[in-house]
């Protein structure tokens, strides 16, 4: 199943725009044919890659690397961003704090301003130094109208270099939470390179000669694979003290679940980020595999999988049919019928179990819900929703029929299983739903148009906020196309109006946020705009043959996310490279 188009890469644009990695095929074997260099100069012969210092990962693309372009964080050829382009900071998930990275320092020196201090000695890959220029030049690429950051300059009013150290950014207003989420995710590009470049060049080119600040360079590609190659000069060996210990990465486009499953247990993979079912009986098997817990759910949360119903259409227009609808879903039956236990029932408000901190148990004790087919009946009744002709199934309050559809993507075999189980607890309480399975494109364009009843999604990721969370479910206004957030198109402006307070809310004033979580987590459970159901994992099934010290909720074992996915490696997944060690050692 083609489960990784749906771990979706975060991008703030309007919101966080998430797009899907292309199907496609792979020769599944580590020593296929030598890649074909394609503007990168090969400086090994990659048949003849030592294998104890090769990473092969698979998990990320379904097909040939597209581009290696870091401002199309969606479907650039991985270690694009994060490998070879670097980010100004990471995120410390586990210290929920940002980690200084090309920036030494930032802070904010006064209600508008945000001065940056880079780091001293940094070089691109081509020698030049990397300078505040590069920092102001990637952030003023935004102002081009089709740049995924165009909307951060509705609130930047400038990106000024002081001096080669230093930048100074100057804002109309401080949104704390989104700019946070700026700092660790946007590359950073030089100047002397793009400076030239068009709009529909640094949006849609493929960039094929990658010049970046980061420890590794691509060495090759081809229609299966990319190459990396680690460099012997990156900055961060001296400066951060760290290094990643594989001299060669390679990535496999891998055509199925079922090829990185058998890659694996030959040892021709070190790392799936693929969904790979029944990984229980691997793990606790003979087979030198690991994952970061050894029991139900084996992962780590990702990100929140919800039922998405169009509020637009009759009767998801109705917060009590949404609110008896969520109370039919059996989400135990999908965890453990669909999943094996490999994710986990969600909260009713839907936050990842890394915000449990915003989470307030007592509006949950008050508005959540809970799987009662027998109570989600009475509430349909006690709503004016009536069998009136005996069929098994409520009508509208006018008595017209009621026959929703569930859509999901074709092929995604976990989800579509997830679609039945949804519809057949709710035939239950008397809800009519008809899964369907239209192609993944076909979807989106459904999705955008508000052409639906209900689907499934999961398009909002761990971030440095529930602040992206709840920009997601409330972000107004609705747009004709809605191609990002809201696909519910719920319309709430107190909500909204909140979800703005937030961005503005100091990162480290926790109670501040909570304060205004909380009211946004009673509006989401009275009116269910959106019905979350399970956290998706993040998948990551590592083999002990080559490699060790893969990240474990055991000991003194690293605590990170073992993840190539793009955008994850600001959030854990670099520094978990830096911390495997050889399995011979």
């Amino acid at each position: 199943m083609r489960n990784r188009a749906r771990m979706m890469i975060p991008l703030l644009a309007a919101g966080l725009l998430a797009a899907a990695c292309t199907g496609g095929g792979g020769t599944p074997a580590p020593s296929a044919s030598a890649p074909q260099s394609q503007g990168a100069a090969a400086s090994a012969n990659p048949d003849q890659l030592p294998r104890n210092e090769t990473l092969y990962t698979t998990g990320t693309q379904w097909g040939p690397p597209g581009n290696y372009n870091p401002i199309r964080e969606w479907d650039s050829a991985v270690g694009t961003k994060g490998l070879v382009y670097e980010t100004l900071f990471h995120y410390d998930t586990n210290a929920a704090k940002l980690t200084p990275w090309l920036a030494e320092s930032g802070s904010w020196t006064d209600d508008s301003t945000y001065e940056l201090k880079i780091r001293q000695g940094i070089k691109w890959s081509d020698g030049q130094p990397f300078t505040a220029k590069d920092v102001a030049f990637s952030f003023e690429l935004g102002k081009m109208e089709t740049i995924p950051y165009h909307q951060l300059w509705d609130w930047l009013e400038s990106a000024e270099a002081v001096d080669d150290q230093t930048v100074k950014f100057t804002f109309s207003k401080a949104n704390y939470q989104q700019w946070d989420y700026m700092l660790y995710s946007r590359s950073m590009v030089p100047e002397h390179l793009w400076k030239d470049r068009s709009e529909e060049e640094v949006l849609d080119g493929v960039n094929e000669n990658p010049v970046g600040t980061g420890a590794y360079t691509f060495m090759s590609r081809d229609q299966d694979r990319v190459v990396l190659q680690r460099r012997d000069d990156w900055w961060g060996k001296s400066v951060l003290n760290m290094e990643p210990k594989p001299r060669y990465i390679v990535d496999i486009a891998t055509p199925s679940n079922e090829v990185a499953m058998g890659m694996l247990l030959q040892q021709g993979l070190d790392l799936s980020n693929n969904f790979l079912p029944g990984v229980a009986n691997l793990v606790k098997g003979n087979f030198g595999l690991t994952t970061y817990y050894n029991e139900p759910p084996y992962m780590l949360s990702a990100n929140t999988a919800w039922l998405v119903p169009n509020t637009t259409r009759k009767p998801m227009d109705d917060p009590a049919f949404r609110k008896a609808l969520a109370t039919s879903v059996d989400v135990k039956k999908i965890v453990e019928g669909v999943y094996g236990n490999l994710v986990k029932a969600a909260s009713p408000t839907g936050l990842l179990p890394q915000w449990e901190a915003f989470v307030d148990q007592d509006v949950v004790a008050k508005s959540g819900f809970t799987f009662d087919a027998g109570k989600a009946k009475q509430m349909l009744a006690d709503a004016g929703y009536k069998d009136g002709d005996g069929d098994g199934y409520v009508e509208n309050k006018d008595g017209s029929k009621i026959s929703l559809t569930i859509i999901v993507p074709s092929g995604w075999t976990d989800w579509m299983e997830a679609a039945r189980s949804i519809a057949a607890s709710a035939k239950s309480a008397g809800i009519q739903i008809t899964p369907e399975f239209p192609d993944f494109n076909a979807l989106v364009e459904q999705r955008a148009k508000g052409d639906f009843d209900l689907l499934i999604n999961n398009e909002r990721q761990l971030s440095n906020s529930p602040y992206t969370y709840y920009e997601y479910l409330f972000q107004l206004p609705v747009q004709k196309q809605q191609n990002t957030v809201n696909f519910a198109r719920y319309e709430n402006k107190k909500a909204w109006d909140l979800v703005q307070q937030l961005d503005q809310v100091k990162t480290d004033d926790v109670a501040g946020m909570q304060k205004i979580t909380s009211q946004l987590q009673e509006i989401h459970l009275t009116d269910m705009p959106v019905i979350p159901l399970w956290y998706n994992g993040l998948w990551a099934q590592s083999s002990t043959s080559v490699w060790k010290n893969w990240p474990s909720s055991q000991g003194s074992a690293p605590k990170t996310g073992a993840v190539m996915w793009r955008n994850w490696l600001e959030l854990g997944g670099f520094e978990t490279l830096t911390q495997l060690q050889p399995a011979g050692s």
